[in-house]
């Protein structure tokens, strides 16, 4: 059964360059934060990052430190188990809920759970549908 709770995104955008996402995880590992998710991408000008640490506030002082402007956003983070159907799962429940899913993106590894990041038109109810109440 997946898991929801409100959560802190960090988004930073920069120069689109070589190096940049090195440049980025580089200060959040400095912090010693672990990420429980991100999502990069690039155009020809910009690169933008959106990710949700562990430990938020530590995270955005260092990435803040080493010069990059954030901002944050709440978001929902979803635990759920790491196997096929979880994710169809979730995105029907806020479906059937009527609430409109603006952006996803999730960090899947081999182990038993999963996490996904999900920004909606409403987080609140969303997360209350993904709980089941």
């Amino acid at each position: 059964m997946a898991k929801a709770c409100k959560a802190k995104q960090i988004n930073l955008a920069t120069l689109n360059k070589v190096g940049m996402l090195a440049k980025v995880s580089s200060a959040v590992a400095g912090a010693k934060v672990n990420l429980n998710a991100l999502c990069a991408w690039g155009d020809k000008k910009k690169a933008y990052f959106y990710m949700v640490a562990e430990r938020h506030m530590k995270a955005k002082n260092a990435l803040t430190k080493a010069k990059f402007k954030v901002t944050d956003e709440d978001v929902i983070l979803v635990e759920m188990p790491n196997k096929p159907g979880e994710m169809q799962k979730v995105a029907q429940k806020i479906a059937d809920a009527g609430i409109n899913i603006l952006y996803a993106y999730g960090s899947a590894g081999s182990g038993r759970t999963s996490f996904c990041i999900f920004k909606t038109e409403n987080d609140k109810k969303a997360i209350r549908v993904i709980q089941g109440k």
